[in-house]
């Protein structure tokens, strides 16, 4: 209920509701007719039920916003509720609420994520994608069922005998393995065919392959499709195809030349980290692209048939697979779901040759080390027949690479903070509420981790000085992590000024300034120190006054530019 309420807020404040709305959220505006409002309300609910759940708010105008948006409901919430659960099939249960805002009275009716797959008694079936309710294929339908009731598409026999794995697949699968650093993986690879099978999940109780072990292993049977995956390559984004390779079974091996194809045409940004270290740092990072890629095989829909697309340009690299989103997987909450595979027998495959992350990790590496790279979040999008994962080339920002390798370990590998980090590069100051939807958890959560970026060991924000005593404080970059991210960050003068008057107020005060100094003032390294001299010192704030030209004791006092006491004391 808070949550809607704040959705509400914003629509009185002048967002549109159209805009508000989300994949767990719909606003509808009461028929007039009794009947129709009931057989409205039911599909809207049904749509949600066959979705991740959500609430329907009815009273508000869809695209109004302000008081115009509010015109009420006058529905009695326990005749909705028992005729909601009338016209759907199985009689679908919700709860209803009053709300009384604006002045109006309205609905808040909550759906659950169903368990089973819903539709009216006309024998609708709508399915919630992103904003919209969209009907449901039988393909669909079928899918979603399966989904729901446990049932494993991949774990079914397939009726190809053991002898139609492809010999070169098994090497290919026993090299893997023999060079695994897990030892446990190494002694399978030392197994006999029909035991290493089992283990790979790929043989049934029939002693015949499983669709699993068809789809790792095995060439196209008869009526298969030949290609695997389609890749495409432009020399750039809107250019011409100059390589095309169409990849077919087995599985494993089409996901190694895949792989070896990005490779091949990857760039290298060198980047020397403050301690020495020397990053590499690609066009598009080998982790996060391997985990979409094996994404794309493990829970796409091997059942439509349809290959993986793969186009690849410096600027864009863009990976669909065929088939929507697991069940209850959303856009909005694939950082913090629990990962469901679509084909639980293929997922523990690919687990076991150490091709996929363990359950849950993949999706959260690609936003990690694109983030680490110095790059944007990749774009991960579906519709009802795919989904599909972009990642953009841009130059890196080496700023936030080197800023972030400086972060304890912990830090360095949370989502969070990395998301947190990144968004503050844009924006000066975030919320908790602003923060939750981007880290995908609720306003406390999201107010716990700002809480703990702004202690120690991290201690890289600080509440505002107006804000810290509310509940939900306004944070910031402190100003020396404003320094190391330097051109990283939009707002970078603000930084600027708070450093100015630190360095100046030294200078008043003890009469000059080394690079030492700065390291204990801002806690910074000695590069980073002297990057922030050499800025103070191109714009004639600073001026070197001692013989010695190198080193940290090189000593600095005031420049042609630095302010007088007495204008810095007006000004403040």
């Amino acid at each position: 209920m808070a949550r809607t309420l704040a959705e509400l807020k914003a629509v009185l404040n002048g967002k549109s509701s159209a805009k508000v709305e989300t994949e767990r959220l719909d606003f509808k505006e009461q028929k007039s007719n009794f009947k129709e409002a009931c057989n409205d309300l039911a599909e809207a609910a049904v749509c949600f039920a066959n979705g991740s759940g959500g609430a329907i708010v009815v009273g508000v105008v869809d695209g109004e916003s302000g008081d115009a948006a509010f015109v009420g409901c006058d529905l009695d919430p326990a005749i909705l509720r028992s005729r909601i659960h009338q016209l759907t099939n199985p009689g679908l249960l919700v709860d209803i609420d009053v709300v009384e805002f604006s002045g109006k009275r309205l609905l808040e009716i909550r759906v659950p994520e169903g368990l089973e797959v819903y539709s009216t008694t006309k024998g609708y079936t709508y399915q919630r994608i992103n904003t919209d309710c969209a009907p449901m294929r039988p393909a669909d339908v079928a899918r979603l069922t399966e989904e729901r009731r446990g049932i494993d598409w991949s774990a079914a026999s397939s009726g190809r005998p053991v002898d139609e794995a492809d010999p070169l697949a098994l090497r290919y699968i026993r090299r893997l393995l023999a060079s695994s650093a897990d030892r446990s993986r190494q002694q399978y690879a030392e197994l006999g065919d029909l035991d290493l099978l089992r283990v790979l999940k790929a043989v049934g109780n029939d002693g015949l392959l499983t669709r699993s072990g068809e789809i790792l292993l095995c060439a196209p049977g008869p009526g298969a499709s030949d290609e695997v995956v389609v890749y495409q390559h432009k020399r750039t984004q809107s250019g011409e195809i100059d390589s095309i390779a169409r990849l077919p079974a087995p599985a494993v091996t089409a996901f190694e030349e895949l792989i070896q194809l990005i490779r091949a045409r990857q760039g290298i940004t060198p980047v020397t980290l403050p301690d020495g270290q020397q990053l590499q740092i690609e066009d598009y990072p080998s982790g996060a692209v391997r985990e979409a890629i094996a994404n794309s095989f493990i829970h796409g829909d091997w059942r439509l048939r349809v290959p993986i697309q793969v186009e690849h340009s410096p600027q864009y690299l863009r990976i669909d697979s065929p088939g929507p989103l697991v069940s209850g997987i959303m856009t909005s909450n694939i950082l913090t779901h629990g990962s469901r595979a679509r084909f639980p027998a293929l997922a523990a495959g690919f687990r076991t040759l150490g091709l996929a992350e363990e359950v849950g990790q993949g999706v959260d590496r690609m936003y990690r080390e694109m983030i680490r790279s110095g790059r944007d979040i990749p774009i991960i999008s579906e519709d009802p027949s795919r989904v599909s994962v972009l990642f953009r080339g841009q130059p890196p920002k080496v700023r936030i690479t080197k800023f972030l390798a400086t972060l304890p370990a912990p830090e360095q590998n949370d989502t969070d903070t990395l998301l947190i980090v990144r968004r503050l590069c844009d924006k000066r100051t975030v919320k908790a509420d602003a923060v939750a939807s981007e880290i995908q958890r609720s306003n406390e959560e999201a107010q716990a981790v700002l809480l703990r970026l702004s202690a120690q060991p991290g201690n890289i924000l600080e509440p505002t000085r107006g804000t810290m005593n509310r509940r939900f404080p306004s944070y910031r970059l402190r100003a020396e992590v404003v320094a190391q991210l330097g051109n990283a960050v939009a707002y970078h003068s603000r930084a600027i000024d708070d450093i100015d008057n630190k360095v100046i107020d030294h200078i008043n005060d003890y009469g000059e300034i080394n690079n030492r100094t700065i390291q204990r003032l801002f806690d910074v390294d000695v590069y980073q120190a002297r990057d922030i001299l050499r800025d103070l010192v191109g714009r004639e704030i600073i001026a070197r006054t001692s013989t010695q030209r190198r080193g940290v004791a090189v000593k600095y006092s005031a420049g042609p530019r630095f302010p007088d006491n007495r204008r810095r004391r007006k000004s403040r």
